[in-house]
């Protein structure tokens, strides 16, 4: 079966702060994210290989069996990046009408995944991203491991649909896909109606996102082929990562 993809706006390495700053967001192919980071391409690729054994998320209202994840936070400061204690995973109503005000508290992320050398590369490198774009700081950091899976036909990455996260900058990246149509990527402008969408493909590739300038959202997933393959066969990896100036998220805060 022949797929058509918008081609994800990739932009060189050095162009990547220029872009973040003149329109609110950037797109890096995997060699852009190695050349950045220093993560080399295997020890990304060991990194993607963690994603196999998430537990279910529990918390979807709208009774969907389709998401798996894991979330970790982390503080990123100066050349140093601290896991703090595990912690639930809160967004204002105002950020997330369908999750929103809930405490959800998600299986932490692996210590074998975040002792890898390439996990603290790449925090440090969206550590010093998000520097530039809103001054040198200290980053309170959210990671989470998604995969989507078609288990009720389709899968949702954001059922929540277009949002905000409530933060300064947010780092997606599309770890695997594997036999699926959809998830597509789509960016607007908070402010009006500029946007663009295209479909991240290549594994390691990112999309990084200044939170307060534009609004996001993945479209669902469908299995590619129809026969042959079990829903648990057919999904799309994705680790975000969300950077917030002063304090992580929580309720009154």
């Amino acid at each position: 079966m022949t797929q058509y993809f918008s081609s994800a706006p990739v932009v060189e390495p050095a162009a990547c702060a220029t872009s973040l700053q003149r329109q609110g967001y950037a797109v890096l192919g995997s060699d852009g994210v190695s050349a950045l980071s220093g993560c080399s391409a295997q020890a990304l690729q060991a990194l993607g290989s963690a994603w196999s054994d998430l537990p279910p998320d529990n918390f979807l209202k709208d009774g969907g069996h389709y998401r798996r994840r894991r979330h970790s936070c982390f503080v990123v400061t100066g050349g140093a990046v601290t896991q703090v204690p595990h912690r639930a995973h809160w967004q204002p109503l105002e950020y997330n009408a369908l999750h929103g005000g809930m405490q959800r508290l998600f299986e932490p992320i692996a210590p074998a995944v975040t002792a890898q050398p390439a996990w603290t590369q790449l925090l440090l490198w969206l550590g010093s991203v998000c520097s530039a774009l809103k001054g040198t700081q200290p980053w309170f950091v959210e990671a989470h491991q998604f995969r989507i899976d078609t288990t009720d036909g389709i899968g949702r990455p954001t059922p929540e649909g277009a949002h905000r996260d409530g933060v300064d900058m947010v780092a997606v990246f599309l770890v695997n896909r594997q036999n699926i149509k959809g998830g597509e990527t789509r960016v607007f402008d908070v402010e009006g109606p500029n946007g663009q969408r295209f479909t991240l493909i290549e594994p390691w590739s990112v999309l990084l996102l200044d939170d307060v300038r534009v609004i996001h959202e993945s479209t669902p997933i469908q299995p590619l082929f129809q026969t042959g393959l079990s829903p648990q066969d057919c999904f799309r990896d994705t680790l975000v990562v969300t950077l917030r100036a002063q304090s992580f998220q929580a309720d009154g805060v």
